[in-house]
């Protein structure tokens, strides 16, 4: 027993800090402090009361929150919510009578017939609230009339999405239609359905689609992204045009450039700053994070002294933060912090490491994410512990909010990550989603082949939209850093590769 006991405290990868009530209590309601109250509920000396009064204080219960309470309490916690306004008498007659219609409609002896005399809402309406077994009854071929009186209607957006994951076969047909054109649906639809006419070899339709996206899109990269299919398609130059002369730093907007055999965007800033350090400001301090990340949102703070109070080496990812959200991020920050440690890799590895920073926290040491991903390389605690573990050290998870001790366990893990992928889009991939995601993507999904609009279609159908544009934006940030570092690197190159497995992956 005493040689069991000596081996644990030989090899424990973790300590823990302990937390009071009151030290946590007092936090401000924030990501951060949410953290801190997994961390206390997680202590075995929390009590039982203690832990229901402290979820209280939560802003938001993530699920390692629910699953330590229950653990501490035996069942879920629940955050009071506001109560939802109510309806009036007018409001709840009208819900009846949508109620008794749909009702009527869906055990009538043809519920398609009956659907389709509807007005556009009565018809999703019925559609979206049925059951899924309710819904193969509407499971029929739509003419292009019918569809484009559907598409009119704002809750047709759904209906897209529960036929596509119901595999509503017949009806899925008729997204080969053109839409109405004064329709209701969004930049998002649009685009999937674009997408969805290529894969049919209906490039007039899909055309039609991007065309509408375009027009829709609410941000300046979904432009980019729509015209850039409208290009592949049409081979426009006046597309080509748009995305070289677009604001917006991204993977589209890369590509034409080097289509047009043009140099990258020259105004991307890293700045040169004097100063060492803020006083009385902690790096490593997720609150001290939290109480700015106020300020910079707060409309009364002068956000030009704050930029300047924060212009400092040591915070230089609080300085860029702050000055891209002055700028509504039309300013592009590209910090290179911590040089005398990341000057010692290699090039291609500091330029992926500043990749994903950048992405993941914008080099904010103390960062949290909603999942309790930790620091500036957002590790999530379960990979904290196991790199510990196999590097025979004891370490609390805090501890990720140092900088360097952040850079070292990413590294790390960029070490496994790119013994099975060569590609930084699938070191990007895999960083976010995991291993076991990007493996399945390109054995069980088989993406990324050498394929008519590949490596792009691939790119537009990974499933987890989170996962599918992190791997563009680190991607981005990965040749603007790589550039920026003296590697003549183009983008089109990296994508290249991404057609030919055996350069790309160690999985097929």
């Amino acid at each position: 027993m005493r040689y069991i006991f000596l081996f644990f405290i030989l090899f424990s990868s973790t300590y823990s800090k302990s937390f009071s009530f009151d030290y946590v209590d007092k936090m401000p309601l924030s990501r951060e402090k949410d953290y801190y109250i997994w961390r206390f509920l997680s202590q075995s000396t929390t009590t039982k009361s203690q832990a229901i009064k402290i979820v209280k204080g939560a802003k938001r219960l993530n699920s390692k929150l629910k699953k330590a309470y229950f653990k501490k309490i035996g069942k879920y916690p629940k955050l009071s919510k506001p109560k939802p306004k109510k309806a009036t008498k007018a409001q709840k007659e009208a819900w009846k009578r949508k109620v008794a219609k749909s009702k009527k409609i869906k055990t009538s002896l043809n519920p398609i017939e009956a659907l389709l005399k509807e007005e556009a809402d009565m018809q999703t309406f019925i559609f979206n609230s049925a059951s899924k077994k309710e819904r193969k009854k509407f499971n029929h071929i739509l003419t292009p009339k019918q569809y484009q009186k559907l598409t009119r209607s704002k809750a047709f957006n759904k209906s897209i999405k529960i036929i596509k994951k119901e595999k509503l076969n017949y009806i899925a047909k008729s997204f080969l239609f053109a839409p109405a054109l004064k329709n209701a649906l969004n930049f998002s639809t649009l685009f999937e359905l674009g997408l969805n006419a290529i894969k049919h070899n209906k490039s007039d339709i899909a055309i039609l689609y991007f065309g509408e996206a375009r027009k829709k899109a609410y941000r300046a990269n979904l432009k980019d992204q729509a015209t850039f299919w409208l290009y592949l398609l049409t081979r426009e130059k006046l597309y080509l045009k748009s995305l070289i002369n677009s604001e917006d730093i991204n993977i589209y907007t890369l590509l034409a450039r080097d289509k047009a055999h043009l140099h990258y965007p020259q105004d991307t800033i890293n700045p040169k700053l004097i100063k060492k350090r803020v006083k009385g400001f902690d790096i490593t301090n997720p609150i001290d994070w939290a109480k700015l990340k106020e300020k910079i949102f707060d409309e009364s703070v002068n956000q030009k002294r704050l930029a300047l109070k924060y212009a400092s080496i040591e915070t230089v990812g609080h300085y860029a933060y702050i000055q891209s959200h002055r700028s509504n991020y039309k300013r592009d920050y590209f910090p290179m912090p911590y040089r005398n440690i990341l000057k010692k890799l290699p090039k291609k590895r500091q330029a992926l490491i500043y990749a994903i920073a950048r992405q993941e926290s914008r080099f904010i040491p103390a960062s949290i994410s909603t999942s309790f991903a930790l620091g500036m390389m957002q590790i999530m605690p379960f990979l904290v512990k196991d790199i510990a573990k196999k590097k025979g050290e004891k370490i609390d998870l805090d501890e990720m909010f140092n900088p360097y001790k952040a850079l070292e366990y990413a590294n790390i893990h960029l070490d496994y990550l790119t013994s099975w992928l060569y590609n930084p889009l699938l070191v990007a991939y895999a960083y976010n989603g995991g291993i076991g995601f990007t493996r399945n993507i390109l054995t069980k999904n088989r993406l990324f082949q050498n394929k008519n609009y590949e490596p792009f279609m691939s790119m537009e159908s990974i499933s987890v939209e989170e996962t599918r544009e992190y791997g563009k934006n680190v991607l981005t940030n990965y040749v603007i850093y790589l550039n920026k570092l003296g590697v003549n690197i183009r983008i089109s190159k990296l994508l290249k590769e991404m057609k030919i497995a055996k350069n790309v992956d160690n999985f097929r």
